[in-house]
């Protein structure tokens, strides 16, 4: 007996997208079309979800809503969802005894961000204190950067040099518009004797 198929699309799913089968006979024009408007999803969808990093305080805290509302330095706010799987880092035991405090985060309190953006919603991925028990900051102007290597030499206003070890995240979220002579603010902290860069901002990032 001769099997039968039938003529309907028939698709894998494979890393959250369908993987499309084309039917050998339709148009090859058709096919095309349709292979570029996939293609075309995943690359926006990939630039959507890329991990995105900013300088903020914190406005607003809503741990029933499991929110904070962020200012970054250009001065907008963002509402970020805190998964159970959101980093916190700085946080001492007083602050997350405090009972003004949500994760030891305070309202007011300054922050480094590091989140994705899914079609309007913010989720926050890790969130680093700025200050005591977390990230230090220093300022000054990029002597070398070498982003391969991860390395980073800043001389500071009083002309002493400081060599950062940079974070695979920092990297990433450097922009080209930083390099060499650069005026920059570097949040780091020491780690086994050396000093790790965790964000790389402007010079106008930081305390004012």
């Amino acid at each position: 007996m001769k099997s039968r198929t039938s003529g309907a699309k028939s698709g894998v799913l494979f890393s959250g997208y369908m993987h499309w089968i084309p039917d050998a006979r339709m148009p090859v024009r058709i096919i095309s079309v349709t292979i570029l408007a996939l293609s075309l999803v995943r690359i926006a969808s990939g630039q959507d979800d890329a991990v995105k990093g900013a300088h903020a305080t914190i406005q607003k805290i809503d741990p029933n809503g499991r929110t904070i509302v962020v200012k970054t330095d250009d001065g907008v706010g963002h509402t970020l969802h805190v998964l159970d799987s959101t980093a916190v880092h700085g946080a001492n035991a007083g602050d997350v005894t405090a009972k003004d405090s949500w994760l030891g985060l305070k309202e007011g309190g300054e922050v480094i961000v590091h989140y994705t953006k899914t079609g309007t919603e913010e989720t926050a991925v890790e969130i680093d204190k700025v200050g005591a028990d977390g990230l230090k900051v220093t300022e000054g102007t990029v002597k070398e950067i070498d982003k391969g290597f991860k390395s980073l030499v800043v001389v500071a206003g009083d002309g002493t040099e400081q060599t950062f070890k940079m974070t695979g995240q920092a990297v990433k979220e450097t922009g080209t518009g930083i390099g060499k002579g650069s005026e920059v603010t570097v949040f780091y902290i020491g780690k086994a004797g050396k000093k790790v860069a965790h964000f790389l901002g402007t010079a106008s990032s930081g305390p004012s």
